[in-house]
């Protein structure tokens, strides 16, 4: 570059005698020498010129031509100076891409799955990740199908945007879904709770079916990086519109709320230590390669609850992993907890009934509760709206977070999890209301006091494994997955329950199960098929409050289920109810208000659901990726054997149900 500056420049010194100039301060001899030459001048070649000029100089000449000189030097000079600024630029710029290369060098030793549906991959903030790109089916990244440093299409734009020295990429997608329920659930893309729908034979919306149109599982997301000496900084955010105000509806705006799905920031140090904190997805979760975030192995439904059989949670959590060669990672976690309890004929006392008899002549005696009934524990309360929770949903008082350690092995072949959680609950208990009767118990002056009233604590968790292998060169992917322990069941996809309550009132752990087995097929790059089987299971936990057969707890051969297949009329009550001023659920307006069953406890022993779909991507390229789904899903809920009716259906006592289910999707993802 310095050489063909010098070389213009002595070129133009050589040449600039020959052109004209407009006159100056110093040019006023040179400018009449021109002008008496005349216009033959005009039409000659420029060498006849410049001798011409060679042949007469004149003093003020040589001084106008001492002054370019100086003009020309100092230019140089100036250009020099921009020139090494730039070298020096350009050797850093250098320094940076061989920095670079180096950590994709180390980066290219992880095995990367070239399915677009289950790949392996890496957190953009490992040191050793590969390439990420969104996976098209489900919220995790996938490797990118081309080598870390490969060279990209001529016309692929780049994928982020650099702000204040860190990079922010866009993402996510827009959906355009529909589900069909056999038997109404009043639910949108999601199954709302496999444990509590399907309704049995007795409930009117067993007998109706239901159709719906979303797009509210769309999903908007930015992922953010920057690089300090020895760490990868950053955070991610993730929302949908899932969730709804009071003002939402779907008669005619359909407008719904946004939703936080996942929130956090993280570190990840060269040295293989990550931190992470904020609402992120379970530890618990089966990721797809190491502990990354942002490589969790989702089921590939459309069904925005995912799958029975499942294990997870988005939840707050602050997690310390540690990655040792992209073979092993060891990690742990402190988890948000909220207890989950199932409790029905808990003990109950009643206040001093009043004689409605007032006539002289009265001789019927006709009592009325001027109080409502007392439970004898609390777990929590409703939310408190200055406290930002929701009103209408209930929140255990927690007694401290949950506890998650978990171990990877990925040797070359298959991935492999196994982890562990401890979880601990509590709850308040009113030893003076009488478990039966209404005479207080020992010690106690009244059944309606909080005498002796102690908290009381249990310790419960369990552990899991996940196991994922690629078969047949990648075309097939198996993946198998067992949860299990006490007072776990919060965490499956099911929702059965944590917990109950003995009559006492103190809280007893149910034990849970879940398991999922999954098989899913690549025939071609645009095509992924995928077949699920899962189910959860809970066992009983009964006690008896009085007689001989078991009347308390959960799923106790006491309860009665003689009305599980009896069908009620709708309801006309009032639009809400409150208990002690706190609202107990929200009704709705004449035509709205199903029938509650009557006589049908229903504690649900089992779910178990198979699904089969697909996934076809029309396109897949550096402008996104353009994409149609459908899913259909079977389930069965059955319950515990309770008392059945006397004759007829239903004599066994152990009502169950199904649903089935169709789901399409047509989405676009962000490059």
């Amino acid at each position: 570059m310095r050489a063909i500056v010098v070389g213009a420049m002595v070129l133009g010194l050589v040449v600039s005698p020959a052109l004209a100039r407009p006159a100056g301060a110093g040019d006023k001899a040179a400018t009449t020498a021109a002008a008496t030459s005349g216009a033959s001048a005009a039409n000659t070649s420029s060498e006849p010129a410049a001798a011409s000029k060679s042949d007469s100089p004149t003093k003020p000449a040589e001084s106008n031509m001492e002054s370019e000189l100086q003009e020309l030097r100092d230019l140089i000079e100036a250009q020099s100076k921009q020139i090494q600024v730039q070298s020096e630029a350009l050797k850093e710029q250098q320094q940076q891409m061989q920095a670079l290369q180096s950590q994709l060098k180390i980066s290219s030793s992880a095995p990367a799955n070239a399915s677009i549906a289950a790949a392996p991959a890496a957190t953009p903030f490992s040191p050793s990740s590969p390439a990420l790109t969104p996976n098209p089916i489900s919220n995790a990244p996938v490797a990118s199908n081309s080598p870390p440093g490969a060279q990209k299409p001529a016309d692929d734009q780049p994928q982020s945007l650099r702000f204040k020295g860190i990079t922010i990429t866009p993402g996510g997608f827009m959906a355009a879904e529909t589900v069909w329920h056999q038997k109404a659930l009043g639910a949108d893309i999601n199954t709302p709770s496999y444990s509590s729908t399907a309704p049995f034979d007795g409930a009117s919306q067993a007998h109706i079916s239901e159709f719906s149109a979303s797009g509210r599982q769309s999903r908007i997301s930015m992922l953010a990086e920057g690089r300090l000496s020895g760490v990868k900084i950053g955070g991610y955010y993730e929302m949908d519109f899932l969730s709804a105000g009071s003002t939402s509806n779907p008669n005619q705006s359909n407008s719904y709320t946004l939703r936080q799905r996942q929130f956090w920031a993280q570190a990840a140090f060269d040295n293989g230590f990550t931190v992470t904190g904020g609402q992120q997805w379970s530890l618990i979760t089966e990721t797809s390669h190491g502990m990354d975030n942002r490589t969790e192995n989702l089921p590939l439904t459309i069904d925005a609850q995912y799958h029975t059989g499942f294990s997870w949670a988005r939840q707050y959590g602050f997690r310390l992993t540690k990655n040792f060669g992209n073979k092993f990672w060891l990690g742990a976690a402190v988890e948000e907890a909220q207890a989950t309890v199932t409790v029905h004929g808990n003990a109950t006392a009643q206040a001093a009934a009043t004689n409605l008899c007032t006539n002289a002549g009265c001789t019927t005696t006709t009592t009325v509760n001027l109080n409502p009934t007392f439970n004898n524990f609390l777990l929590g309360a409703f939310g408190t709206s200055g406290g930002l929770d929701n009103p209408l949903g209930s929140y255990a008082y927690n007694l401290a977070p949950d506890f998650v350690v978990k171990a990877v092995w990925e040797p070359g072949f298959g991935h492999y999890e196994v982890f562990g959680v401890l979880a601990s609950f509590h709850d308040r208990i009113f030893p003076c209301i009488p478990i039966t009767g209404t005479t207080p118990p020992a010690g106690c002056t009244s059944i309606t006091s909080a005498q002796g009233a102690t908290n009381d604590a249990r310790v419960g968790g369990g552990g899991g494994a996940n196991a994922r292998w690629a078969l047949l060169a990648k075309k097939v992917d198996l993946g198998i997955h067992f949860f299990g322990g006490d007072g776990t069941g919060r965490y499956g996809s099911g929702g059965l329950p944590d917990s109950t309550t003995r009559p006492n009132g103190t809280l007893a752990l149910l034990r849970n199960y879940q398991a999922l087995g999954t098989l899913q097929f690549h025939p071609t790059p645009k095509l992924d098929i995928y077949l699920n089987v899962g189910g959860e299971f809970t066992n009983r936990a009964e006690y008896i409050k009085s007689g001989a057969t078991p009347n308390e707890g959960y799923g106790a051969l006491g309860f009665s289920n003689a009305g599980c297949w009896t069908e009620t009329l709708p309801v006309t009550g009032p639009s809400t109810s409150t208990n002690l001023g706190v609202p107990s659920g929200v009704g709705g307006s004449t035509g709205f208000i199903p029938g509650p069953l009557g006589n049908c406890t229903g504690d649900i022993r089992r779910v178990v659901e198979g699904t089969a779909g697909f996934w076809y991507r029309f396109y897949n390229g550096p402008r996104g990726r353009v994409q149609f789904g459908m899913q259909y899903s079977s389930y069965v809920r059955q319950a515990f054997s309770g008392v059945g009716a006397a004759t007829g259906t239903g004599t066994s006592g152990e009502p169950k149900s199904n649903e089935n289910m169709v789901f399409t999707s047509f989405r676009y993802y962000l490059p």
